[in-house]
């Protein structure tokens, strides 16, 4: 699976005071395939270890953390020699062996001409935290496919193609823009996790019997999720952590106009309705990248992070093909788009997962009164307001709201419509299927 992190990671490689890199992300999103794909097609050679496999090799990271003395011992275990000046080291499951991730900083510092990368669950690197390298490392977060890579991925280039070369000028043709949104509702089931993706691609000329597949795969990796939550928490806090997983998909009967409201903590945990009680369980699943949280703020202005509330916020899942799973939402309801008002919902966590894989750190929607915007993005300075529409019906009141009190330089609405970007009004009109590219460039 070609994944858009490679370009990433290839300029990591050629960076003059590169580190030893950390990628953070999910479980199941691909980071070791990706590693493995660099060493192969970067590298004269890579050497791949994983610490929770093979145990053993706990045992050389006891003695002492000397970089020349660990690669020379790693020489041995490979039976041939690692150049540290080509090739390229991957350390898989670090979380498993907390001297491996301790001797990231003397790698660092000691043998910087290393190409080092690790892998692992982000969960068990953080709890690892006195042995952490702080400011030793790089970081690269990487999510689940994008729906540009979906068609990458299953072999829709042509399609790929037209929406990663557009602008501000161009149109997407008819037969395009309805091939486009047939393919959107797929991802919405099938979401962005390469082993469900590949699955797909490689059966897909069985399209019924591949999705209820595909659901009962879904729903076999939840259980591996909630197995790694136990695995990382005590046993009341892997019970509390599960509760409040499951009730973001859950919450979905709360929505209000279509659109996915603030969390709420009442009913979730019994005799807890409070943040500050769940506070700790929530930050730990953010950590383990199974949630995405977006701010809330009533006051478009920057910056936005002063105009929020810790207690007030959305949460979203990292997969919305996950997500659909965990509802148990038939892949035909999907197809067909009939599933009533839970269609914002996912709308929305399509778009949040969107913004994130494209490069936004942090979420912001907007509420002040009875107005709400889904989405505010920072571009170079700017707001700009992105209010999202499920379906065909692009009417956007509190859009007038926003633009009368803050005067964008323009507002946009994505919807199932296709691409229109309407100068005169200052009215942009993306479908949906495109909310990684957003903003186009102007040529």
């Amino acid at each position: 699976m070609k994944r858009h992190i490679f370009q990433s990671l290839t300029t990591w490689q050629h960076k003059k005071d590169r580190k030893p890199l950390i990628i953070k992300g999910a479980r199941q999103i691909g980071k070791t395939y990706i590693l493995k794909e660099l060493g192969k097609n970067q590298f004269p050679a890579y050497f791949y270890i994983n610490f929770e496999r093979d145990q053993t090799l706990h045992q050389l990271f006891k003695k002492d953390l000397a970089p020349a003395r660990l690669l020379s011992d790693l020489n041995f275990y490979f039976r041939t020699t690692i150049n540290p000046n080509q090739d390229l080291l991957i350390f898989d499951e670090i979380q498993a062996c907390p001297n491996a991730l301790t001797s990231l900083k003397y790698f660092h510092e000691e043998m910087p001409e290393l190409a080092l990368t690790c892998a692992g669950s982000l969960l068990g690197i953080t709890l690892n935290a006195g042995s952490f390298p702080v400011g030793k490392v790089d970081f690269l977060n990487m999510y689940p496919m994008t729906f540009l890579e979906f068609l990458l991925g299953t072999g829709e280039d042509q399609l790929y193609k037209l929406l990663n070369h557009l602008t501000l000028e161009s149109e997407i043709p008819l037969t395009a823009h309805n091939q486009l949104w047939d393919y959107f509702k797929l991802y919405l089931i099938i979401g962005g996790l390469p082993e469900i993706v590949n699955y797909y691609a490689q059966n897909k000329q069985n399209l019924n019997s591949s999705l209820l597949f595909i659901r009962q795969k879904q729903s076999e990796l939840i259980l591996a999720y909630y197995a790694d939550i136990a695995k990382h928490s005590g046993k009341i806090n892997a019970m509390h952590i599960d509760r409040v997983w499951r009730s973001v998909p859950n919450q979905l009967s709360t929505q209000h106009n279509h659109s996915a409201r603030r969390f709420t903590f009442k009913g979730i945990i019994p005799g807890i309705d409070r943040y500050s009680r769940l506070a700790n369980v929530i930050d730990w699943l953010e950590t383990a990248n199974l949630l995405v949280k977006q701010s809330i703020t009533h006051c478009a202005q920057l910056p936005l992070s002063a105009y929020t509330k810790e207690n007030i916020f959305k949460l979203f899942m990292f997969d919305v093909g996950l997500l659909g799973a965990m509802i148990d939402l038939s892949p035909k309801v999907i197809l067909d788009y009939d599933y009533g008002s839970y269609k914002g919902y996912f709308a929305e966590n399509f778009v949040a997962q969107a913004f994130l894989a494209s490069g936004l750190t942090h979420l912001y929607s907007w509420h002040e009164g009875s107005s709400e915007i889904e989405f505010l993005k920072e571009v170079n300075g700017l707001l700009l307001p992105v209010e999202v529409k499920s379906g065909w019906v692009t009417q956007a009141k509190s859009l007038k709201v926003f633009n009368d009190k803050y005067h964008p330089p323009y507002r946009t609405i994505f919807s199932a419509k296709n691409l229109l970007i309407d100068k005169k009004n200052l009215i942009h009109y993306y479908p949906l299927y495109l909310a990684e590219r957003f903003p186009l460039p102007e040529n």
